[in-house]
């Protein structure tokens, strides 16, 4: 080997010779100043004799284990150096020998290795800590297989190594879950993006818990997926515990039924959700007679039973839909929701009634009961100037108006709630007639609702609203008059202007710069226009001719027409998704849904009806429900959009549980084209 002397003084590398001994014989400048702390001359000490007092026996002892091995010398030690900063060294080196094959001494290299005991310290420690965490950490390839997995983790699905988690069954659902929940958004983005939600998962033991995800999907230059890490954490304990104080909270203890706060509040729901269209709320108010003369004569304990009796009797006399409530000591509510009516509503105060009357033994007591009913219906016409809260303290009024009606002419009979005097309804031949007349007279306007990207906060679509501005009767929603036009067939003209005009604001929007291009207007389209055997041809021109690409365009059927048996309908639907045109199931989950049908229409979107979820956040047992129809949508690759969203709890719980889209007055009303572009462009900016 050559003499150290001969090779570059300011080579950076730091190169020494040692004896057999360790004392260094030679090095160059770069080796003095790694190991030395100080300025002098390394020669005649070992590379260590600077080393932190804590290292230089360690490193004395490696060094003759390597001589005595015979091979190569690798020794870690810690400098001092100026300001106080610690250095690690790396020595390495190997045996020189004489002809005979004897060593005569040592050649080799010291080296800065800082950074990589920095890095590898923290890796153990972040490491230790992760293994450590109660909370499950995984990481997975891009195929799904484990690369890292701790102690919880392993525990959770009741394995002990990695590798197993290839074959559990368990595991395999959850991950499922899991991509099938991520919003299509983040799934199909070519960058790295992140999730957090709620996560459905059956353990090992066989219970269904819920799993508090925070997910990341990182993607390499090229926007492929390299790995999949995530953090879970069993959160099903404190929701059982919250729901079982927002139970508490919200039912009366004695029978366990909704109370006051509970009823007001669902009926309000309610109330904002008929709005709009054609449905009813009803109430019915019981009260039951003479009650405070058995809780005097015979004790509060049979009153207590009668009570309990009265809740389970009105359970099995109503309907399953119906909301019974207890909101007072004898005070029971029926809260009747959808297709009602007041000679429905009559008809099943009687039925309760009659269920409620005669005598009982409670106790060992007989005891005569009967009950008082008041009904109070409410129709959308009814509620214009009204908030959803006020209109259901009305109603409630109305309906306890009625019963005490019914008290003061008997007790044990029904009455119905009327006004002095209600208008005659319209008539509806009238309304048939002005309506032909209404598109040519420009009585028709369109107003636009935003859909919000729940992952990106962008404005994804708008829904077209057809508004009637009525010389007379003033402004008139789709419910009030469409079905007149279904009936007499003038829907298929007016269909045809609103596509029209939909897409020509939707350009104008394009145009302006207002919209990306991902975005699409939808457009509600009645069962009686698809079967139009023109209909396909008719919307693709418009779309050719406006220079919109068929995507832009969103066409929602509901379920009743999804469950048409006309044969012109599904195959107007599948030719329109075969040219781009997007498809959407509108109001999920309000009809009689087939599944088979669901997924022989293809559709693109799954609107979730407001019904569905308005619960959210208020009584957390629907999240499983919302929970599994998002996430069968997103296995027929659907996005989901949440209706009727009115409050940021329910916005919340939508997010979490990976809902894609929503749409709702929290949102933002349904305003005019021009309006709808500032609004646009104040969430694109």
């Amino acid at each position: 080997m050559a003499d150290i002397h001969e090779l570059l003084p300011a080579l950076p590398v730091g190169l020494f010779q040692a004896g057999p001994d360790g004392r260094v014989t030679a090095a160059n400048p770069a080796f003095g100043a790694l190991v030395l702390g100080s300025t002098g001359s390394p020669l005649g000490a070992p590379p260590w004799a600077d080393a932190h007092p804590g290292d230089r026996a360690s490193a004395e002892l490696a060094w003759r284990r390597g001589v005595e091995a015979g091979g190569d010398v690798e020794v870690d030690f810690r400098v001092w150096h100026g300001e106080n900063r610690m250095h690690w060294v790396r020595v390495i080196a190997s045996p020189m020998r004489d002809s005979l094959g004897r060593v005569v001494g040592f050649g080799g290299t010291a080296v800065d290795n800082t950074d990589h005991v920095v890095r590898q310290q923290l890796l153990d420690r972040l490491s230790s800590v992760v293994a450590a965490s109660g909370d499950a950490v995984l990481i997975l390839d891009r195929n799904g297989s484990p690369v890292y997995t701790n102690h919880a983790a392993r525990a959770m699905f009741g394995v002990e190594h990695e590798v197993d988690l290839i074959r559990d069954p368990a595991a395999r659902g959850l991950l499922q879950a899991i991509r099938d929940q991520v919003p299509r958004e983040a799934m199909n983005s070519t960058a790295s993006s992140t999730w957090s939600g709620e996560v459905g998962f059956r353990g090992p033991d066989g219970l269904e818990r819920t799993l508090d995800v925070d997910l990341l999907l990182h993607r390499n230059a090229d926007g492929i997926i390299e790995y999949w890490g995530g953090v879970a954490r069993d959160i099903t304990a404190t929701k059982h515990l919250q729901t079982e104080l927002t139970r508490q909270a919200n039912h009366d203890p004695l029978t366990g039924l909704p109370n006051r706060l509970m009823l007001l509040r669902t009926a309000a729901d309610a109330i904002d959700h008929i709005r709009g269209t054609r449905h009813n709320v009803a109430m019915l108010f019981l009260d039951v007679d003479r009650l405070k003369d058995v809780n005097d004569t015979v004790g509060h304990e049979v009153g207590d039973a009668l009570l309990a009796q009265v809740a389970h009797r009105v359970l099995h006399a109503t309907r399953p839909a119906d909301v019974v409530a207890r909101i007072g000591g004898d005070e029971f509510v029926v809260l009747c929701d959808g297709t009602i009516d007041e000679h429905t509503a009559l008809d099943l105060a009687e039925r309760v009634r009659h269920s409620l009357s005669g005598r009982i033994m409670l106790n060992g007591v007989e005891v005569e009961l009967s009950v008082s009913i008041g009904v109070a219906v409410a129709s959308p016409a009814h509620l214009e100037g009204m908030g959803s809260a006020d209109a259901a303290v009305e109603l409630l009024r109305n309906a306890d108006i009625a019963m005490y009606q019914a008290k003061r002419r008997g007790r044990s009979r029904s009455e119905l709630y009327t006004e002095a005097m209600r208008a005659e309804t319209r008539s509806h031949q009238q309304l048939s007639s002005e309506l032909e007349r209404a598109l040519a007279g420009n009585q028709l306007r369109l107003a636009y609702q935003p859909i919000i990207s729940t992952h990106s906060g962008r404005v994804a679509g708008a829904e077209a609203l057809l508004r009637w501005d009525h010389p007379e009767r003033g402004t008139l929603l789709p419910a009030q008059f469409l079905h007149l036009a279904e009936e007499s067939g003038a829907i298929v003209p007016i269909g045809d202007w609103v596509i029209r005009q939909a897409c020509l604001d939707a350009r104008a929007w394009l145009d302006a710069g207002l919209v990306d291009r991902g975005f699409s207007v939808h457009v509600n389209v009645a069962a009686r226009q698809l079967a139009e055997g023109s209909f396909v041809e008719r919307v693709l021109a418009t779309v050719r001719q406006i220079e919109l690409s068929p995507h832009q365009l969103t066409l929602d059927f509901d379920e009743e027409t999804l469950n048409d048996q006309q044969p012109g309908t599904l195959r107007s639907m599948q030719a329109l998704r075969r040219f781009g045109v997007q498809l959407a199931l509108d109001s999920f989950g309000t009809g009689v849904s087939s599944l088979t049908a669901l997924r022989s229409c293809e559709a693109d979107v799954l609107k979730l009806d407001g019904a569905i979820a308005r619960m959210l956040g208020a009584n957390g047992d629907d999240d499983p429900i919302v929970r599994a129809i998002i996430q069968l949508a997103h296995a027929l690759d659907m996005q989901v959009v949440g209706e009727w969203v009115t409050s940021a709890d329910q916005l919340r719980r939508l997010r979490v549980l990976g809902c894609d889209l929503v749409q709702g007055h929290l949102l933002g009303e349904p305003t005019a084209a021009d309006m709808f572009g500032t609004l646009g462009a104040r969430r694109g900016s």
